[in-house]
């Protein structure tokens, strides 16, 4: 079975700025998979490129089994795709446009439909230009939900909406994660990590990993080390120590490679004077600002 996403040496060029450099990515079937970085780290070029919205420069992408250079018309019957700045005709009414898009997706499925009108709390009589950015959101997911996608790919969808509105939206995603695949960018780290189970970091282009939320989380751990009497800070370090600080008798630094046996060894080696070592796991934001300030000190 192809995977979702498949991507190789994925690259894309704007004159001379590379805004995605030579990506490397593979979204397993069934995952809840973010995308995350900085605004400019080449998350939405990314999105568009394997949307086929704009071509690649070098490398390739599948999109369920598709070359990306070949999505288009009925390929999208498969695919749910929201973006932020998605255009929509706004001159319609809800109903009306709901009511068009029903021909374009044989697996169109009204009693989905009418069930995310309910829960989206969308008027069909209204007119979308009347519509909120939040109301505008919701119905693009409905609107890319109600024929059953194989893959659902959201581009930074809760930008500017109310906490109300993306809890909203999050479960919606979530309903339909049995059967679907969902790839989603996004810098709002605290909703990602509330239910992504795979994630990616973007930094300029790169893809600095890839992995199962789960692995992410343990791997990275705040380290704090008391120690007596107060030394400065030994040399080397292990490169997987992030952001070493001294300060009086205790040392922090955060480790990005954390094996339990393996850190207090190094500990042990590095500080004899050791008097007392504490570990402390570390939410999604805070791995984004050590792997984001790494990035600054290169």
């Amino acid at each position: 079975m192809h995977q979702p996403i498949h991507t190789q040496q994925l690259t894309k060029h704007f004159g001379r700025i590379t805004a995605v450099d030579g990506i490397n990515l593979d979204v397993p079937e069934g995952a809840l998979y973010a995308l995350v970085g900085q605004n400019g780290a080449g998350k939405t070029t990314t999105i568009k490129v394997l949307m086929n919205l704009i071509p690649a420069t070098q490398g390739s992408a599948t999109i369920l089994g598709t070359d990306s250079r070949n999505i288009r018309g009925k390929s999208y019957a498969q695919i749910g795709y929201v973006s932020e700045n998605q255009e929509i005709p706004e001159w319609m009414k809800v109903g009306s446009l709901l009511e068009y898009l029903r021909d374009f997706y044989p697996t169109w499925d009204p009693a989905l439909e009418q069930s995310l009108v309910k829960q989206f709390d969308l008027h069909l009589d209204r007119k979308i230009k009347a519509l909120s950015r939040g109301m505008k959101m919701k119905l693009a997911l409905a609107s890319a939900l109600a024929f059953h996608p194989r893959l659902i790919v959201l581009d930074e969808p809760f930008g500017g909406l109310d906490p109300l509105v993306r809890d909203q939206l999050i479960e919606s995603l979530l309903e339909r994660a049995a059967e679907s695949t969902v790839f989603i960018s996004s810098h709002d780290l605290a909703e990602i990590e509330s239910f992504s189970s795979h994630v990616g970091y973007l930094e300029s282009g790169k893809l600095l990993f890839s992995e199962e939320m789960s692995s992410l989380t343990t791997r990275f751990r705040e380290v704090e080390i008391l120690t007596d009497p107060p030394l400065p800070l030994p040399s080397p370090l292990p490169a997987t120590w992030l952001h070493p600080k001294s300060s009086g008798a205790v040392v922090r630094f955060i480790d990005s490679r954390f094996d339990d046996q393996n850190t207090r060894t190094d500990i042990q080696r590095l500080f004899a004077n050791a008097k007392d070592v504490q570990f402390r796991a570390l939410s999604l934001r805070a791995i984004f600002l050590a792997m984001a300030r790494k990035s600054a000190e290169v």
